[in-house]
């Protein structure tokens, strides 16, 4: 529709205004498939690049947004974690050489808990050509029904389930399962390894790495 059709459209009817004309435009362009990768990322290692990479190729997804939480919200534990500046830096590091990765700050820069429901709300309403994949591991599936406002988060955002061994695919809410190859890589494991003096070569990219080492991260991690 050019700018006159536009204009003509406006004067023939009262009902359709620019804002509607806007939104109609964005519904029928062609739509951005994006990944959203969560986490606390304190450290980002392989195993996140990894999924993010799989998910991304097997659903032919546009890119994946690595999104850093500012505090966990799902978790029954506190987790000790380091600041947000730190693990933002990190993740830049660990993704540096993919163009496909992007980093999405939206809950690191609302700070305290951010619910998932409430961040997606958000995103949909800065991207609204975006169709959001919600990637979650295997491991998850079954606190999906714990999570805050799951029955209005599933119509916002597909969910992609990465499959772990010894846990059910089986759910109430719609996933698409994709295989990963299976990499036994925590970011607990690489604090501890750190504190004890343990080689983290090949969990984490080297930049992430050297980034540690710099700084003396997890040295006293009690």
């Amino acid at each position: 529709m050019n700018r006159k059709e536009r204009r003509d459209l406006s004067k023939q009817s009262s009902v359709i205004t620019e804002p509607e004309i806007l939104i109609e435009e964005i519904r029928t362009s062609k739509r951005e498939k994006v990944g959203i990768l969560g986490g606390t990322y304190n450290p980002p290692h392989m195993g996140h690049l990894v999924m993010a990479d799989q998910v991304k190729d097997q659903l032919d997804l546009d890119k994946i947004l690595f999104m850093p939480t500012a505090q966990p919200p799902h978790s029954s534990v506190e987790k000790k974690t380091i600041s947000s500046d730190i693990r933002v830096e990190m993740l830049d590091l660990a993704i540096q050489d993919n163009p496909d990765f992007e980093i999405e700050l939206y809950e690191v820069e609302a700070g305290g808990k951010n619910y998932t429901y409430n961040t997606m709300k958000a995103l949909i309403d800065l991207y609204p050509a975006v169709d959001f994949y919600f990637i979650i591991g295997g491991d998850m599936i079954s606190d999906l029904p714990y999570w805050y406002k799951i029955d209005e988060l599933v119509q916002l955002v597909q969910f992609v389930g990465v499959k772990r061994p010894g846990y059910e695919e089986e759910s109430d809410y719609p996933i698409i399962m994709v295989d990963t190859p299976t990499l036994d890589i925590s970011s607990s494991t690489i604090r501890h390894k750190v504190e004890i003096d343990c080689s983290i070569k090949y969990l984490v990219p080297d930049a992430v790495r050297e980034y540690i080492e710099l700084e003396g991260l997890y040295k006293n991690d009690k």
